[in-house]
């Protein structure tokens, strides 16, 4: 299917749930690569491995910041066939990344948008929240969270991906055999055509959580896997329950354990049940016996049509460093975390979004090559941090006897009764922006917010325009952004220009109450958000990244600003 006729047809739902059958997913077709044949091994910058959704955000990424590379695939399709639709909910973060990449209108328009949550224990409700009444939330231009199967999203990438070029995706590519040297990887990839051997500068593992690279190199990790079982029933009603986030630490219709429950895309839901931890996952599974468990959770007279139900454990596995020579670790290649709170494919978009500015600009000559070091330094800091909360709340949704069961069942008494102990109930940390603390391509000065992830707040164009930081960041071109806020004396003007004369940088005053603005480039922040953003109490600069992180900040153009951006690119 060529790109102009995939984009009509998924824009008319080509790939909806089918009635009752499960998921229909849309096939790619296999197009013979043009190294099949050849007597010449060609050498690619960037080789990417595995089409899932955070190998799928890398291509798109660089594709929109103008970057060749080539994606394989060892599939002809998104999502996984005959299983179920993976990830559901995206946050705040990932939903910035894809208004960067230009996805995201698809996805609010496909997805299900929502922000209250309520946790039960019993028949009692413990606690609710809404997340549009929490501050670090309603500043964004984005939601806290959009519902979506896993599948839309990566459909929709794909479709980016033809519309941007740059990036070959070839679908039906399996890696067979890999090696490595000081200069360059060698890959073998089998297709239905027959074999072919490429070598890449970088290799991008996003395998998957039975990665043959990690095998393959012999990355050290740490692994835990508990006995907690789980059945996933994806349903459709007649009658819709409202559109919130539902969970049950103890469901009474569940003999008193954990449930799940989410809307998604096409009026379907996404019920978890937690299971015995000796169940037969083949029983628990049967369609009679789900029928049974929604009956007494939703009533007898209840219609329902089952769209698609499996049985699951999970595990938890970090690796011990995200880059082994030319090959960097993401998404579940380097973590697997429990689906509680949605950290697994979040944080591999994220992942993706982190490394996928770092390569553009090494490869483009504008940062120093040892800038992707960072990529471990940051990544793998939010990878353990991820790994530890899904832990946690793993245990205490399964406490072992004794002390945990202990400390459950106290909390969830105090949190009926009282708030401070609402904290306390653990049904899964959501997501968030993970900070960074110890990047050495960041700049820790005293009072600065380094690390932290800037929101993509409204602000305002020169000309009284609506605009937001995301559109700042697509103007920066993978470029740093600096942005001055408050007047410039001419010295700090001459060092504002001797600055972006030469180096990958471009700048924005940003004027205050009735300061003229003195750059060519400026915009308005009236209500004071894009400070706030930068977390600046008052006049100063911010240095963000193409990541949308802060990477420096300061009161003063000065040395301190040199030294950040020499950080931000490598070179120190």
């Amino acid at each position: 299917m060529t790109p102009t006729a995939y984009k009509q047809a998924a824009h008319t739902n080509s790939y909806e749930f089918t009635q009752g059958s499960g998921y229909q997913l849309p096939e790619y077709p296999f197009a013979p690569p043009p190294e099949l044949g050849g007597t010449r091994t060609k050498r690619h910058p960037i080789v990417i491995v595995g089409g899932g959704i955070t190998g799928l955000t890398l291509a798109c990424s660089l594709a929109k910041l103008g970057t060749p590379a080539i994606l394989l695939d060892e599939d002809n399709t998104v999502g996984v066939k005959g299983a179920s639709s993976r990830g559901i909910c995206y946050t705040q973060k990932s939903l910035e990344i894809f208004q960067r990449l230009g996805i995201y209108d698809r996805i609010a328009t496909k997805g299900i948008q929502w922000s209250v949550g309520r946790t039960f224990a019993g028949q009692d409700e413990v606690y609710s929240f809404d997340l549009r009444q929490q501050g670090g939330y309603n500043l964004s231009q984005q939601p806290p969270f959009i519902n979506i199967q896993q599948f839309y999203i990566e459909g929709f990438l794909v479709e980016r991906i033809a519309e941007l070029g740059h990036v070959e995706l070839r679908w039906q590519n399996r890696l067979t055999a890999f090696t490595q040297n000081a200069d360059f990887a060698t890959l073998t990839v089998e297709t239905p055509a027959g074999s072919y051997v490429i070598e890449a500068d970088h290799v991008i593992d996003a395998t998957g959580s039975h990665s043959p690279l990690r095998q393959w190199l012999q990355v050290p990790f740490t692994s835990k896997r508990g006995d907690d079982r789980w059945c996933i029933a994806d349903v459709r009603f007649t009658k819709r329950p409202p559109a919130e986030r539902h969970t049950w630490v103890e469901a009474p219709f569940n003999e008193n354990r954990a449930v799940w429950q989410h809307l998604m895309a096409d009026d379907v839901w996404r019920i978890d049940y937690q299971m015995a931890p000796d169940s037969d996952p083949s029983h628990v599974s049967r369609e009679d016996v789900v029928r049974e468990r929604l009956s007494r959770q939703f009533g007898p007279d209840t219609e329902v049509e089952i769209v698609w139900v499996g049985p699951y454990a999970y595990r938890s596995e970090c690796v011990h460093r995200m880059r082994e020579g030319r090959v960097f670790f993401m998404g579940d290649s380097a973590k697997v975390v429990s689906p509680f709170g949605a950290r697994g494919g979040n944080t591999g978009v994220a992942d993706a979004d982190n490394l996928a500015w770092k390569l553009a600009a090494v490869l483009r000559g504008r940062a120093h090559p040892a800038l992707l070091e960072s990529y471990d330094d940051e990544r793998l800091e939010a990878a353990q941090q991820n790994v530890l909360v899904t832990n946690r709340t793993a245990r205490f949704l399964r406490p072992a006897d004794g002390v945990e069961r202990l400390f459950r069942n106290a909390a969830i008494g105090l949190a009926k009764k009282h708030p401070f102990a609402r904290t306390l109930m653990n049904t899964g940390r959501m997501a968030v922006a993970n900070p960074y603390s110890r990047s050495r391509a960041c700049s820790y000065a005293e009072g600065s917010a380094a690390g932290q992830s800037v929101q993509n707040v409204a602000l305002r164009w020169a000309d009284g325009s609506a605009g937001c930081v995301n559109e700042l960041l697509n103007w920066a071109a993978g470029d740093l952004l600096l942005l001055a806020f408050g007047p410039l004396g001419r010295a700090d003007q001459q060092r504002l220009n001797t600055l972006t004369g030469g180096a990958p940088l471009r700048a924005v005053q940003v004027p205050t109450g009735r300061d003229r603005a003195q750059a060519t480039e400026h915009v308005r922040d009236p209500d004071g958000h894009l400070r706030a953003a930068c977390q600046l109490a008052g006049p100063g600069w911010a240095l963000v990244r193409p990541d949308g992180y802060l990477a420096a900040s300061g009161d003063r153009i000065d040395g301190r600003l040199v030294a950040a951006l020499e950080r931000s690119l490598g070179l120190r």
